[in-house]
């Protein structure tokens, strides 16, 4: 099965809006369509049921939450970032806007370092001078 032409409507409809997002399936979440729609598809509504929820609200617009997805995954090392980025520049983020997050990713990882390792120094001072 290829991104499952044979999908029930509200599977084509959850597999048609990565296509909407992003301009193309992405590799992994197209893998995932191949595979579970034909084991188990209720899971997969299940767990595209949820990404809707999360993805699609009236909190964030397109946007800002394809930029927060970007900053989120640049910062796990995950891959798929650069696909949160590209739907980020569909929905109308500048250059800017995506260094900026960049920006956000390497700041938080570093102070997160730099957080844990002064308070890892300051525990270990602390019990060398007791």
């Amino acid at each position: 099965m290829t991104i499952a032409n044979d999908l029930p409507s509200d599977l084509a409809d959850f597999r048609d809006s990565y296509i909407q997002l992003f301009g193309v399936m992405p590799p992994l979440p197209g893998a995932k369509f191949d595979a579970i729609a034909e084991i188990d598809p209720e899971s997969l509504r299940l767990a595209e049921q949820q990404r809707a929820h999360a993805f699609y609200s009236d909190v964030f617009d397109i946007k800002t939450t394809q930029l927060i997805l970007f900053g989120m995954l640049l910062h796990a090392g995950v891959p798929a970032a650069k696909f949160h980025a590209l739907a980020a520049r569909r929905a109308g983020a500048s250059w800017e806007e995506l260094q900026k997050v960049t920006e956000l990713a390497a700041a938080a990882a570093a102070s997160g370092q730099m957080n844990n390792g002064g308070s890892i120094l300051k525990d270990l001072r602390a019990n060398e001078q007791k």
